[in-house]
């Protein structure tokens, strides 16, 4: 674990493999309640699959990473996505293939809509927000309040409740019902994987399928049986569809 500087915000990270010499580097993107210890093993694997080093971080608010001042603004994944090319030149790294899971999956299309990545990786990204992943957080909820979840959380973020009610309350808020990605989406020329869930209570298989005709690069689309997390629900299933998409790139 070592400690970033990108454009004066102090930010935790680590490295996995090869350091930014060899190219390119994945770079992986937190989920909306993540941080660099809640990757668990999976870019330790990801490195060992696919030889180009991985470099993870936290995004403010999240892990050891610096606060984040509240109330978020429903603009906040937009205004992580225009921070990360400063983490990239703190990293030293030049070609990324952004690897980003849920608002980590927007966060990387947002940049990728405005910036050259070397390739796109979003596991159960959104671009809408649907019903049916307002009912998931407001359940998500219910657990951070009564069910265990703030304790879980306490283990890999040094303020839980800050994490957890900025990204709650931004998701929650009606005024972030007309919230879409779809424009960004149409941005996109990178070659893209989008991989999914089946049963995702987060998120339908509309999003990959808003996201799939929109990018101008090549897409290919990998959906798997269970929930949020396939990377976690089906590690070395994603691990390898990672690895032979990072191999194809040019």
């Amino acid at each position: 674990m070592t400690e970033l500087s990108a454009a004066g915000h102090r930010l935790e990270a680590a490295w996995h493999g090869p350091g930014p010499d060899a190219t390119p580097t994945l770079v992986l993107l937190h989920e909306g309640l993540g941080s660099v210890a809640m990757w668990r093993d999976w870019p330790a694997a990801l490195a060992a699959a696919t030889g180009p080093g991985v470099f993870v971080y936290s995004r403010r608010g999240y892990g050891a990473s610096e606060p984040r001042p509240a109330p978020w603004p429903l603009t906040y994944m937009h205004e992580e996505a225009a921070l990360l090319p400063a983490v990239l030149d703190a990293a030293r790294i030049e070609r990324a293939v952004l690897v980003g899971h849920s608002d980590g999956g927007s966060i990387a299309l947002i940049h990728a809509s405005r910036h050259p990545v070397t390739g796109l990786v979003l596991l159960a990204p959104h671009v809408v927000v649907e019903e049916r992943t307002v009912a998931a957080i407001r359940s998500t909820r219910r657990s951070y309040e009564d069910g265990g979840l703030r304790e879980r959380m306490a283990r890999h973020h040094d303020d839980p409740d800050a994490a957890f009610w900025g990204w709650c309350d931004v998701w929650l808020d009606p005024a972030f019902r007309d919230w879409t990605l779809e424009a960004e989406a149409g941005d996109v020329t990178a070659p893209t994987l989008l991989i999914q869930g089946a049963d995702d209570p987060y998120g339908t298989l509309d999003q990959i399928d808003r996201i799939a005709p929109r990018v101008r690069g090549p897409v290919r689309r990998l959906v798997l049986p269970g929930g949020h997390a396939p990377h976690a629900e089906h590690e070395d299933a994603v691990v390898r569809a990672v690895a032979a998409f990072a191999a194809a790139l040019p």
